[in-house]
């Protein structure tokens, strides 16, 4: 069946007003002096934007003027061309060309109408990218004054054509938003009638402790009749919420459908066989997050048709099928949506990879070293990371998957994780919350402040007593289910001082630790925080345009009495912990002097690898990291290390077996391997002087002096 791309026009029609209007103010604080990298960066991204959704649309004067615009912007992004008066008068005429053609599909949504594209116009960009001297434009003869046309902005209508037009009727998507809006609001100030029936219930039951008397029974009755009313209002108005909600509701299709498009003429450009499947493509996603989704998504293929699908003659080389396959798939899981975008082709090179981070000074040889597959394939989301030996049309110019991260990450409260496999493919899973008006927040006490954390960074919550924490380099860790977690003290993270006491929502308590165990993809940070005050369903409010530099704050909720509170951003705080560790002071001179050793760190659990590592690099050691038996098993045969640190507990192969193939090894018949586990069953530590282990080191009496000395008193 043809695709009707008409019904997909509107979409970009709205796109592309806001990245004009975005462009035109860049390029007037451009004019004035104010070019500033992410300024031009911004205008870059626009010009990049209108392309690649023009492109799926087949709107080619549209596709082919960005593209010229974008190859100026390139240059003046790499500082090749300077932001001169003749430059900005080009790049005004660039956007004035497009803003004609936009105005254009509002009048005729069909691509055959629109003018030809100026071709006078395309080359005087591209000259001008190319450094030569700048061409004088004339007004294309078709060109005309743009009208400034009112279109409503309408929800879309159910597809099914049964329904008569008495059945439905179109509002303006803004007065939708406001109604939703408002409904969240309802639904969070709320939360401040829970609070008075809490506080009715409590002087309730301290009039009876303080021995007052029997209170009136129409008092109980009172306190009972309330909090029932309460209760029943707040399913009410969830429900009412929810209801607006969908209103606002989008299928996936709308992404999914032109991108299958974008995969087919892809393909054939690059003289690929692709086939695209699609899955999933009903479930539905707040409009605010479809209207964000479609940029990522495309990137993502491009990317898989550019780098990852093979020609039919490499793939048949290979023993593959001629056809290469990309995948789009969809399911829900709860209020979470997760998007898999897939392909069977070459996967990616973690040489190149490797090769690529070190000539781009994104790392050093040192710290690559140390890092594991998994760690090293995410260097692909650092800020201008590309693997690809030169710049093509369909995969850009730098506009690299630090952007997309960006999106998924900063834009939509999500997580976009990745998996390849060498010559077997790669997979990407962008997992997003259904709809950003609404979130489940967990609130906590830190010092006495309140802040705000989306559940989908907490992993859990536990309470456990300060003894056991473990001071691992210099740093506190805590040991949950057989992984070293590092643990920092949130307030003292953030720079959080002190409440006093009556300045405190809740009173500081004498008791065991509470510590807020966040996760973002593999690895954790455990935050001590004072008190958990309420979880719930909270509207999330962006930050003051003068605020968004903060890139620690994700947005504001507003609980009971109206009180706005921060909303941490957990990635963020991450970075922070990272960058907050201190080298331990052993003694430089004893790393400097001993020889150094290589060994071999291999466990499933990013944080405990980071964490021995952490330990053995402070005492001169050099560590290279597997993220489970068969990787160590791979690095170890390929490499040559004086000892090896496993734990048992791990996919693909466990550490007793680990042990017994490397001890079959003549390299590694009689060098030392070190078991780390949790396990403190005798019949485990038989078991691993069985296989050939040195040492077994239960982790929860782990010390870090203990293990130096005992891989010492092995060395030597």
């Amino acid at each position: 069946m043809a695709l009707d791309i008409r019904k997909f026009i509107q979409r970009f029609i709205e796109e592309a007003r806001d990245h004009l209007s975005n462009m035109g103010e860049g390029l007037a604080a451009l004019e004035q002096g104010g070019g500033d990298a992410e300024l031009i960066n911004g205008l870059f991204r626009s010009a990049h934007t209108i392309k690649g959704s023009s492109r799926m649309l087949k709107l080619v004067p549209v596709t082919e003027t960005a593209h010229s615009l974008e190859d100026l912007l390139s240059a003046l992004r790499e500082q090749r061309v300077s932001a001169s008066p003749g430059v900005c008068s080009l790049l005004y005429q660039g956007v004035d060309a497009l803003t004609d053609l936009v105005e254009q599909l509002t009048n005729n949504p069909d691509p055959a109408a629109l003018t030809p594209v100026n071709s006078q116009l395309c080359q005087a960009l591209k000259a001008a990218a190319e450094e030569q001297q700048l061409l004088s434009v004339e007004p294309a003869a078709s060109a005309s004054v743009p009208e400034v046309i009112v279109a409503p902005e309408v929800v879309q209508e159910a597809s099914n054509p049964a329904l008569r037009t008495s059945d439905t009727v179109r509002i303006r998507l803004s007065k939708l938003e406001e109604l939703i809006k408002l409904m969240g609001e309802v639904v969070s100030s709320h939360a401040g009638f829970r609070e008075l029936v809490d506080t009715a219930r409590q002087l309730d039951r301290r009039g009876q402790l303080e021995g007052r008397g029997e209170l009136p029974a129409a008092w109980h009755q009172f306190t009972r009749n309330l909090r029932e009313t309460v209760i029943a209002q707040e399913d009410l108005m969830q429900e009412l919420h929810d209801k607006a909600l969908q209103m606002r509701m989008l299928p996936l299709n709308i992404v999914f459908e032109p991108a299958s498009r974008l995969v087919r003429d892809l393909a054939r450009s690059l003289g690929k066989q692709v086939e695209c499947r699609i899955r999933g493509a009903e479930i539905e996603l707040d409009r605010q997050m479809i209207d964000q989704l479609a940029d990522p998504v495309i990137h993502l293929l491009r990317n898989a048709l550019d780098h990852g699908i093979e020609t039919p003659e490499a793939r048949q080389a290979k023993g593959k099928p001629s056809q290469g396959l990309v995948s789009l798939s969809a399911r829900q899981d709860g209020g979470w949506v997760e998007l898999e975008i897939s392909d069977d082709g070459a996967g990616i090179s973690l040489e190149a990879i490797r090769s690529k981070a070190l000539k781009k000074e994104l790392v050093t040889p040192e710290q690559l070293e140390t890092m594991s597959d998994q760690e090293v394939m995410d260097l692909i989301f650092l800020p201008g990371f590309s693997t690809s030996a030169m710049i093509t049309e369909l995969s850009g110019r730098g506009v690299g998957m630090d952007v997309v991260k960006r999106s998924i990450v900063d834009g939509l409260q999500g997580v976009i994780s990745m998996h390849s496999t060498p010559g077997e493919g790669s997979r990407f899973v962008l997992r997003l919350p259904l709809s950003l008006a609404m979130m489940r927040v967990l609130l906590v006490q830190s010092a006495g402040h309140q802040v705000g954390f989306t559940a989908q960074y907490v992993a859990e919550l536990i309470s456990m007593p300060e003894t056991a924490l473990i001071n691992v380099a210099d740093r506190n860790a805590v040991i949950i289910r057989n992984e070293f977690v590092p643990v920092v003290n949130l307030a003292e993270l953030i720079g959080l001082p002190a409440l006093p006491e009556e300045r405190r929502l809740l009173p500081r308590t004498e008791k065991d630790l509470l510590l807020l165990v966040t996760r973002v993809h593999h690895e954790k940070l455990a935050l001590v925080v004072d008190e958990l005050l309420d979880e719930r369903d909270l509207v999330i409010k962006q930050l003051p345009e003068h605020l968004r530099d903060r890139p620690m704050i994700a947005g504001m909720v507003t609980t009971g009495h109206n009180r706005l509170v921060s909303l941490l951003h957990v990635p963020c705080l991450m970075d922070m912990a990272r960058r907050s560790r201190q080298p331990s002071a052993v003694s430089a001179t004893t790393a400097k002097t001993e020889k150094q050793r290589r060994i071999l760190v291999v466990d499933d659990s990013l944080n405990t690898r980071e964490i021995e590592r952490d330990v053995l690099e402070a005492w001169g050691y050099q560590v290279t990291l597997a993220e489970n038996g068969q990787d160590g098993l791979d690095k170890a045969l390929a490499d040559d290390f004086d000892a090896v640190l496993t734990d048992v507990e791990m996919p693909v192969m466990d550490g007793f077996t680990l042990t017994a193939r490397l001890r079959q090894d003549e390299r590694y018949s009689n060098r030392p391997i070190v078991i780390i586990t949790s396990r403190e069953k005798e019949s485990d530590r038989r078991r691993g002087i069985e296989v050939g282990a040195d040492a077994y080191i239960v982790k929860g009496s782990f010390d870090q002096n203990s293990l130096v000395d005992t891989l010492r008193v092995l060395l030597d």
